[in-house]
């Protein structure tokens, strides 16, 4: 095979759609060494090691284009983009928590886009810009390969010509395919045994290969195409573009072609005038603000100071009905706020300082609120333990309290949306890489296994990854003196566990699979959590 190329590397970039694919000697070299590397890496492994690997292989890769464009190379952007990816790819290297994981992609993504478009602001932006730009990288590359101009064979070259034609009909077919999987058991089933046959026919033809192999590297070479190949993405930049930091005064069109044309009347229902509409601004906030106030002092007078649940009271209903009811309203004050402060009433002289008050009372009435809902949600943990949502929701109001001070930004400053939406989306992008980098599951364990608590969920338990399996053993005392021991997995309702023996057995039994497991695993999906798990399981033995 030969790819056509008219420049050289590293800039490998496609400037007209109509043009062959732009590749130089060094991405002709690094396309398979990197799909051969992903393929030994990830092949039947799950996450640890190779991420961390593999994470250094692109960094490497991006640290050789910089030099051609200059902008990207200055960009703090990417900059921090390199160490989020790398971070994350250190803390699946460490604990290996999905978490990472998501943290360690997502941020190649947004290094990409950064790095593709210099002048992108939007973390968002940057993350689609770089999954676009590699999507289309693998198919352009696809694209690019040809056979040897010197091949005879003309049958060949036919074959060829028409297996490339019939790619997106079997794109198709495979995405099709794969949604019928999902939503038709017997389908499912049926297709498994036709996969199976397939597969063992190929294996007669192919010992060492198979057809999920084959795929699985082709992916891999896709995926690797994306990060070697840069194809420019102007879509998000150009919209990004369009949107300013703060808002502009803007002139009422309505209003001019009434003074110039004196028998002008408007088909359609004209917008309020700055007067109407901060008369109207001004009730909603003095009226919502008097609401609120009610419901505040309530909480503050209820929750803030110590509540104590009286006996019988349903705790988990109103943490969990009333919780999410109130991050709705506080998600609705603020897109109200920025509702009123979208255009010209930021410049309304006469009654702006007044409105400006009464909003940020409304936005610091609501940063309350979120204090009331995450009291709630402390209570629930220390009655019941932690858990995944419990801490998302934790996080989310921190997000939520950062999203009202940049409403404050913007009722004072007048900023626009997009300001407030780039703000935003790098504190959420913050937030990733602090779940990222933490061992979340040994906390919860270690919290859920006190004395204190009557109920242990020890189906919740089990189910987390191998690395809490010695904070358990050094807990098991606790599983013979919680009252109340059950299992929720799967989905079932709580059900009780009627001896303490049977959680031992299932704990046992869980160790015992984790060894085995570990002693049949490779490096590429180790971490040094689980190496740690080991030696201290063996330590014990």
């Amino acid at each position: 095979m030969e790819i056509n190329q008219t420049a050289a590397w590293p800039t490998g970039v496609a400037t007209v759609r109509s043009r062959p694919l732009v590749l130089g000697t060094a991405q002709k070299l690094l396309l398979p060494l990197g799909a051969l590397l992903f393929n030994y890496l990830f092949w039947l492994q799950g996450s640890g090691v190779n991420v961390l690997v593999f994470t250094v292989f692109v960094l490497g890769v991006q640290l050789a284009v910089w030099p051609a464009h200059a902008a990207a190379r200055r960009s703090g952007r990417v900059l921090v983009a390199a160490a989020g990816s790398l971070g994350c790819a250190v803390a699946v290297a460490v604990f290996g928590s999905g978490a990472a994981a998501l943290g360690c992609w997502a941020s190649l993504a947004v290094l990409l886009g950064f790095a593709n478009q210099p002048q992108l602001r939007l973390v968002l932006f940057a993350g689609l810009t770089g999954l676009g730009s590699a999507v289309q990288a693998g198919g352009r590359v696809v694209r690019g390969l040809r056979l040897p101009s010197g091949t005879g064979s003309t049958g060949l070259r036919r074959s060829w010509f028409y297996g490339r034609l019939a790619g997106a009909p079997l794109v198709l077919l495979a995405l099709f395919h794969l949604l019928f999987v999902a939503a038709n058991p017997r389908y499912n089933r049926w297709s498994s045994r036709v996969l199976t046959v397939l597969g063992e026919w190929l294996a007669q033809l192919w010992p060492e290969v198979s057809l999920a192999h084959v795929l699985f590297f082709g992916a891999g070479f896709l995926l690797v195409a994306g990060f070697v190949v840069a194809v420019p993405v102007h879509f998000w930049a150009d919209s990004e573009g369009r949107f300013g930091e703060f808002v502009r005064r803007q002139r009422n069109r309505v209003a001019s072609l009434a003074v110039r044309q004196p028998d002008f009347r408007p088909r359609h229902f004209r917008a309020l005038d700055l007067r109407k509409e901060w008369l109207v601004a001004l009730a909603v906030c003095g009226l919502l603000n008097g609401l609120l106030l009610v419901v505040n002092a309530i909480d503050v007078q209820w929750l803030w100071f110590g509540f104590e649940p009286a006996p019988g009271f349903d705790l988990t209903q109103f943490v969990h009905e009333g919780t999410w009811v109130l991050i709705f309203s506080i998600l609705l004050a603020m897109g109200i706020v920025l509702w009123y402060f979208r255009r010209n009433l930021n410049f309304y002289a006469p009654g702006l300082r007044s409105l400006r008050w009464l909003a940020t009372a409304w936005v610091l009435q609501n940063a309350v609120l979120a204090v009331s809902v995450g009291l709630r949600n402390y209570y629930y943990i220390r009655a019941c333990g932690l858990a995944y949502k419990r801490i998302g929701v934790m996080f989310f109001l921190l997000l939520v309290l950062f999203g009202l001070g940049t409403v404050l930004l913007k009722i004072w400053q007048r900023r626009s949306a997009f300001s407030l939406v780039r703000l935003n989306a790098w504190a959420a992008y913050a937030v990733l890489l602090v779940l990222a980098a933490g061992n979340w599951e040994v906390w919860m364990t270690h919290y859920n296994l006190q004395p204190r608590f009557r109920t242990v969920d020890v189906g919740f338990l089990l189910a987390m990854p191998d690395r809490v399996l010695p904070t358990l053993l050094a807990h098991r005392a606790i599983l013979n003196q919680a009252p109340v021991l059950v299992d929720e997995r799967n989905g079932r309702a709580a059900a009780a566990i009627t001896t303490a023996a049977l959680a031992q057995q299932q704990l046992d039994a869980a160790v015992a699979d984790f060894q085995r497991r570990y002693q049949a695993s490779s490096w590429q999906s180790l971490t040094y959590a689980t190496w740690q798990a080991h030696q201290a399981l063996s330590g014990r033995e």
